[in-house]
């Protein structure tokens, strides 16, 4: 009887053991198992976080060239604005730096800075509609001007620098004294002889406000393109 029992109890010590490696296989099994599981998961958070990486580089990218773009936009309408503007020739008075038909470039900027200056070509107006007039600039504001036997007088001595004009044969109002008031300038064209400037009493000395801007370079035709002088 007692050998029966010592066996009984050495069989039940044999299916413990086997009962403990089943269960250390089967967890093995779930281990292998919840790898296999997590392996895909951790791949696909993988993927997930490159797709969203991307999609914000590429956004960045996209907010970068949409801000160049916009600031080389704005820099192109600034320099049309301040350097494009373009005034058509009409006629024959400012010849021959400028023939009947030029099409010239308006600098509207440098005026902001300074006030223009004698021998400048500038575009002005006297009515709010009407069309642009190109003359150069001989009298100064605060100066006096006077045309006599033919000869520019500026504050009574004949100017012979940064003046372009021919044929001064006809004085107009300058053939008394005009002093040239404060933000005026006095204009005459080139070709003095076809030129209706401020010798006329219906257009006189022009004010700051009237001036457009100083003609800087012909755009066309192509055989005249080039900087005023």
């Amino acid at each position: 009887m007692q050998d029966l029992d010592f066996r009984r109890k050495k069989k039940r010590r044999g299916g413990s053991g086997k009962t403990g490696r089943r269960r250390a296989k089967s967890r093995t099994r779930r281990e292998l198992h919840l790898k296999d599981v997590k392996a895909p998961l951790s791949s696909a958070r993988e993927k997930i976080y490159r797709n969203r990486s991307g999609l914000a580089g590429w956004f960045r990218e996209l907010a970068v060239w949409g801000a160049e773009l916009l600031i080389v936009c704005m820099l192109a309408v600034f320099l049309v604005a301040a350097f494009g503007q373009r005034v058509s020739m009409a006629g024959d008075s400012m010849s021959p730096a400028l023939e009947n038909g030029d099409v010239v470039m308006i600098n509207r900027l440098i005026y902001q800075f300074k006030g223009p200056g004698r021998g400048d070509v500038v575009a002005f107006r006297k009515e709010d509609k009407g069309h642009y007039s190109l003359k150069r600039v001989v009298g100064l504001p605060g100066e006096s001007v006077r045309i006599e036997d033919g000869k520019l007088l500026i504050n009574g001595e004949e100017l012979t620098e940064d003046i372009y004009v021919s044929d001064l044969s006809y004085a107009g109002i300058a053939e008394e004294t005009v002093t040239v008031g404060e933000d005026e300038y006095f204009v005459i064209g080139d070709n003095a002889s076809a030129s209706d400037d401020s010798r006329l009493s219906n257009i006189g000395a022009v004010g700051r406000d009237e001036i457009y801007g100083q003609a800087w370079f012909i755009v066309s035709p192509k055989e005249d393109r080039g900087l005023v002088r």
